[in-house]
């Protein structure tokens, strides 16, 4: 099958050597492949059937079809080599693709970006594209990266993995140099702070808002409050402080928000009907409500209390990036700062009345995001997704405050960017059985 060569973009000033490559059109040369391409595997048995499809495809008549064969073990698929690869230069790759028969596509869709050097020789450890959304009968799967330093080459790799009934097309597949993306700096201030011998609510969420004017002496992008600020100190139960969201104390957070022309985010109990929850809320630099966050790992004191636990992991759109929400005991699980990563967030704020502070820095290091924690009875931080505190606030009336910059690529020597392998490595399709339930 022949492949088609599309330099549809000229080089920008700095650019070297590629320009751009767009492969589409697909039809089978004279040994069934696309002049090219080539297939792998890691062994001969587990090799998948490969083949030109020209009935399915999503632009121009051929794609390039791989099967699972009824093999359990297969793993392989489609390989191509591109020249022109200049260290250090950014490059998106695109490709989108068709599933049948899979019933974990994360894991067993699988496209990666192999780096050589001049001689063929592979450098550091593949990227892995990971983002996903539909394109009408297709998804679009795609990864911005830079080029390692002494890449000549990159090796795209389109594979069908571990999918025995499973049936995968790859169409219109692109890589093309752009330019670095933009740091995207974000100054999160976290307050350590314990208002003493309140008498209400509202009392207790002044002392906060006094305490942040004194304690966050720059411009901030979003301001952090521990959990339960309007029980805090008061001496009051859950259930007496509880109140609507929106409600008093998101108007006053809002005032802080408009004041300081930055997001605020403060734990507070909520009251719904006969249920009261423990709440965390997002409040934007105008002073909108945005969202809030349910609880959803309860202790059972607060069980005992009255609480009723939350039941999903919402992430907010904010102008800087995506922010996941966690309160206090999420923090011993995994899972909360598992599903808020999955949904793209890129910075965990952590309402907190006492931390187990190792797990907190794993939940970053877990997941690979930024995680600030506002806390009460140990020192509120903010971490980077190594596990490494970039400030920290151990006396009252303090705010730890860092700038991070959500541009930034972590990559590990040993590992590479487990950002993007995370999300493809994970096997949340494996069952997890819970002895005596049924399931």
């Amino acid at each position: 099958m022949r492949w088609i060569l599309a330099c549809v973009l000229i080089a920008a000033p700095g650019w070297a050597g590629l320009s751009r490559v767009a492969f589409s059109g697909f039809r089978a040369e004279t040994n069934g492949l696309p002049a090219g391409w080539t297939i792998w595997a890691p062994r001969p048995e587990i090799a998948p059937r490969t083949f030109v499809d020209p009935l399915h495809y999503r632009t121009r008549p051929g794609s390039l079809a791989i099967s699972g064969n009824s093999n359990p073990a297969v793993f392989g698929g489609w390989e191509h080599p591109v020249a022109g690869i200049a260290p250090g230069q950014w490059y998106r790759f695109v490709a989108y693709y068709r599933a049948e028969g899979i019933r974990y596509e994360s894991g067993q869709v699988l496209a990666r970006l192999v780096w050589t050097d001049a001689a063929a020789k592979r450098i550091g450890h593949p990227d892995f594209p990971y983002a996903v959304s539909p394109a009408g009968d297709w998804m679009r799967l795609s990864l911005d990266a830079p080029a390692p330093e002494g890449a000549a080459a990159v090796r795209i790799q389109l594979f069908l993995a571990n999918a025995p009934s499973g049936t995968l097309w790859w169409d219109d597949i692109s890589l093309e140099p752009i330019p670095a993306p933009a740091p995207r700096r974000v100054t999160i201030a976290s307050i350590k702070f314990m208002p003493q011998g309140t008498h209400s609510a509202a009392e207790s969420v002044d002392r906060f808002v006094a305490a942040v004017q004194r304690a966050v002496t720059v411009p901030a992008d979003v301001i952090l409050l521990p959990e339960g600020i309007t029980v805090a100190g008061t001496g009051k139960s859950y259930v007496d402080v509880a109140e609507p969201v929106p409600g008093p104390t998101t108007a006053r957070l809002a005032e802080l928000a408009r004041g300081r022309k930055a997001y605020v985010v403060a734990g507070l109990y909520e009251r719904e009907g006969t249920a009261v929850y423990n709440t965390a809320v997002l409040l934007g630099r105008s002073g909108e409500l945005i969202g809030k966050y349910r609880k959803v790992h309860l202790p059972y004191t607060e069980i005992e209390a009255g609480l009723t636990p939350g039941d999903h992991y919402p992430v907010f759109e904010t102008d800087f990036g995506k922010v996941g929400l966690m309160i206090c005991w999420d923090s011993e699980f995994a899972d909360p700062a598992r599903a808020l990563a999955l949904e793209g967030a890129e910075i965990i704020l952590l309402p907190i009345w006492g931390a187990t502070e190792p797990l907190v820095k794993a939940r970053a290091i877990e997941n690979r995001v930024f995680v600030a924690q506002s806390c009460y009875s140990n020192p509120s931080f903010i971490v980077d997704p190594k596990g490494e505190v970039q400030a920290l606030a151990t006396e009252q009336g303090t705010a730890a405050i860092a700038t991070v910059d959500l541009s930034r690529r972590y990559a590990w020597p040993a590992l590479g960017v487990m950002r993007e392998r995370f999300p493809k490595e994970l096997r949340l399709d494996v069952p997890m059985p819970r002895p005596g339930f049924g399931y």
